[in-house]
């Protein structure tokens, strides 16, 4: 589960800003947070649902994509060791144009504290750190520092005396400039190596990024209902219980003698499969079939967005946190407040961070006031990032009203012709 992410010197990120997932205490609607169970220690509530508004270009994205970025570095290849890392300092003052950006993340998983911290150029890795919370106390796992004299280790004594220094010294001479050293340690260690598999676990699967869109979720979606009806079964009850009245989804299959790419020319002999999806709406009036070139945006949205939902919801999935960028996209207010509800009332413990322009969610009474987060762009050009409750107010205000009086701020401010 995520505690909280910090990050700075990272594109509209200036000074280090943090998303927290903690619950404030003494707030209502109990149901929208959870105990994250931890081990032999005693730890607040955290939130299910965080949700963050703002102007365009204020910084939302850049949030996101700044946890996305210390997933995309934890999984990379050793074959991607020449290629720049993802990673673009903030613009507007010229002296951190040279310094590294910070990504700061605090997890909980399988029942342990963690704290990663990370700092990168495109060039290298500069820094990196792992610190373990057993029964609430600090445990350094390992830290990594890059200087003008070269890079320097200092590792945690239950490590040392684990593994021993012979092997600790293999695994350092392995991890080159654009690697993560735990990436190294977890590839080149036995399954049983808990230490660092479980947090490494969490940093590179833990989350389902959606940053880019629905379309390629929605293929993937398509392709899988046209491997069996069970798919194809939850795919239809997912959309029904959003009010789209879908019955069925199916796929029709047809071999075409279209030359396929270059790729795979030396099979230009063969009759390849091309795939139709088709929906099945139910009315009064009786049942059609319609193409999925014929369905809005906004079905066609759903239907991408049925993986990662069901992907968060499997008993099995690892993945406990989905972050959307735009989750509002071509979608009507209610079918997202519906989806928000369904995710507040799901009995697996689940995160779900998201950002929105859709201000009815602040009416719709079903979030609280810490789960309410704004973007604004301070006179320096960055990114300032706050929660509603940091603002003065009551639990039970209203606060889309609010909201547009200007309040809590982070509205975009228009200039009008004379």
């Amino acid at each position: 589960m995520l505690i909280e992410f910090s990050v700075s010197n990272f594109r509209s990120f200036r000074e280090r800003q943090t998303l927290s997932m903690v619950a404030t205490p003494r707030l209502r609607k109990r149901e929208n947070v959870f105990d994250p169970e931890l081990t032999g220690e005693k730890f607040p509530d955290l939130l299910k649902v965080a949700v963050i508004y703002g102007p365009n270009a204020s910084g939302k994205s850049n949030l996101l994509k700044a946890l996305s970025v210390v997933q995309e570095i934890a999984n990379r290849e050793p074959s991607t060791r020449d290629i720049a890392l993802p990673v673009v300092p903030f613009r507007f003052d010229a002296e951190l144009a040279d310094q590294p950006s910070l990504f700061e993340l605090h997890f909980i998983h399988s029942g342990m504290r963690y704290q990663f911290n990370l700092a990168v150029t495109s060039e290298r890795i500069v820094g990196e750190k792992l610190l373990a919370f057993p029964k609430g106390r600090e445990s350094l796992l390992y830290e990594r520092q890059h200087t003008e004299q070269g890079e320097t280790y200092g590792f945690g004594d239950q490590l040392k005396e684990s593994l021993g220094e012979d092997i600790l010294e293999v695994w350092k001479k392995l991890t080159p400039p654009k690697l993560l050293f735990i990436a190294q340690v977890v590839a080149n260690s036995s399954e049983e190596f808990v230490q660092f598999r479980a947090p490494f676990d969490w940093i590179t699967k833990s989350s389902r990024l959606m940053l880019t869109g629905m379309f390629s979720m929605s293929e993937a979606a398509q392709e899988l209902a046209g491997n069996g009806d069970i798919h194809a079964n939850s795919i239809a009850s997912f959309l029904r219980e959003v009010d789209v009245p879908i019955s069925n989804i199916w796929i029709e299959k047809t071999e075409t003698s279209e030359t396929p790419t270059d790729a795979v020319k030396r099979m230009a002999s063969m009759p390849i499969t091309k795939n139709k999806t088709f929906l099945t709406h139910k009315t009064a009036l009786g049942e059609a079939d319609l193409a999925y070139e014929d369905e809005s945006d906004g079905t066609k949205n759903l239907l991408g967005f049925w993986l990662p939902w069901s992907i968060k919801e499997s008993a099995t999935s690892s993945r406990r946190l989905l972050v959307v960028d735009e989750l509002d996209s071509s979608l009507h207010p209610k079918i997202v407040a519906a989806l928000i509800e369904k995710h507040i009332n799901d009995p697996k413990l689940t995160q779900l961070i998201f950002t929105t322009h859709d201000t009815h969610l602040m009416d719709a009474k079903l979030l609280r006031r810490d789960q309410f987060w704004i973007t604004e762009r301070d006179m320096n050009g960055a990114t300032q990032l706050r929660s509603i409750h940091d603002f003065e107010g009551r639990d039970n205000e209203d606060i889309e009203k609010r909201y547009y009086e200007g309040r809590y701020r982070g509205l975009p401010l228009i200039t009008r012709g004379q």
